[in-house]
């Protein structure tokens, strides 16, 4: 069992000629969006290599100062480091790099192209960061036909099969992996029959009406999920992409974090679903089905009101000012109409009943499974 850093420093000099790229070159291009390029890659489209990427960002810092940097999650810009010391990966450019975020208009995006030395280029989308206004885009996809990052993606992907004339692959890392699957799916059908292969790593599904789509069935059967065995943000909503459980070096929901999977060779080391993770799917289903989309709207428009009482435009600041956001979003939350004030509690409710029953659900089943044994 290894990291993606072992994979890197142990497979990262076989090119794509002797070894086809594969799903762990895919989660690596994924989560190289995270990394802040502004100032280094353009939108343009011209490339800068790979070594040109990794000078420019460590001109002012050291792998070292990311490694200790406790707000930087995902450690992105380490794979730098570690795709330069092989030859798999040391021809790869970077180019359009595009990066948005409008709280006026909930959108938050960041997409980078790569060209590989197989010919082929990869479109990664960026995941859910840090920021307010991204995980409210994470909550419009509960409600949203489409968001304002899924409209943005479609522009994108259009935008490099226009420009480019090879083959492509498309991937992202949590809301990444949903820009991922909608872009491609939503493209123009010029673009997406030079699409090979799409990449979602644990990343969100879609509500149904997409799902029923004749756009979103052309290219489900090129994409392929990949989640932790305690998937809680991949099993959000529906997806009819092949999916597969890969394990993780860390618990909870550390495991969202794609560089703690486990790696054998050149794929993910694969297991099943944990018990957590079976309870999570069953209750995030539970409680999905049992609010409709107007008290969802409703209910995300509440939430964040509360966060932006306390001034934030980060979690992590809310957190380093956790006595007095907890205050500014008491007061905010006995200053609201009392049928938002009843719609939390509903909420609240709705959570521990589906844990609850789900978590009782399961426990019965174990039992009555071990009886049937003993008795069988």
């Amino acid at each position: 069992m290894a990291d993606v850093y072992e994979y890197l420093r142990w497979r990262g000099d076989v090119p794509f000629s002797a070894d086809p790229f594969g799903e762990v070159d895919a989660m690596i291009l994924s989560m190289l969006a995270y990394v802040e390029l502004d100032g280094i890659v353009g939108s343009d489209g011209k490339e800068k290599t790979l070594r040109e990427v990794y000078d420019e960002y460590f001109r002012d810092r050291t792998p070292d100062d990311v490694r200790a940097d406790k707000d930087m999650q995902p450690k992105s810009p380490l794979l730098l480091e570690g795709m330069l010391n092989g030859g798999r990966f040391g021809d790869t450019t970077f180019s359009f790099y595009d990066d948005e975020t409008d709280a006026g208009r909930d959108l938050q995006f960041c997409a980078v192209t790569f060209r590989l030395s197989d010919g082929t280029a990869f479109v990664a989308f960026r995941g859910t960061d840090s920021s307010l206004t991204g995980w409210r885009e994470d909550f419009d996809l509960s409600f949203q036909s489409r968001t304002e990052g899924q409209i943005k993606a479609v522009s994108y992907l259009d935008r490099i099969g226009k420009a480019l004339r090879a083959p492509l692959r498309v991937g992202g890392h949590s809301k990444g992996g949903n820009l991922a699957v909608y872009s491609s799916a939503f493209c123009s059908p010029a673009v997406r029959r030079r699409i090979r292969a799409v990449y979602s790593f644990d990343g969100p599904g879609f509500p149904r009406e997409t799902v029923e789509t004749e756009e979103y069935r052309a290219v489900i059967g090129k994409t392929v999920s990949f989640i932790p065995d305690t998937s809680l943000i991949g099993q959000l909503l529906i997806s009819e992409a092949h999916r597969e459980v890969v394990k993780s070096a860390a618990k909870g929901i550390g495991q969202h974090d794609a560089l703690t999977w486990s790696i054998e060779r050149n794929r993910f080391e694969r297991t099943q679903l944990s018990t957590a993770g079976e309870m999570i799917g069953r209750a995030v289903g539970e409680w999905i089905e049992k609010i409709d989309y107007d008290t969802r709207k409703s209910l995300t428009e509440t939430i964040f009101s509360l966060f932006a009482s306390t001034g934030a435009d980060t979690f992590s600041e809310i957190g380093k000012k956790k006595r007095k956001s907890a205050e500014a979003i008491f007061s905010a939350v006995k200053d609201l109409p009392r049928d938002k004030q009843r719609e939390l509690i509903r909420l609240v409710a709705l959570l521990g009943q589906s844990g609850g029953a789900v978590a009782t659900d399961y426990i019965n089943q174990k039992i009555e499974k071990k009886q049937n044994k003993e008795t069988g």
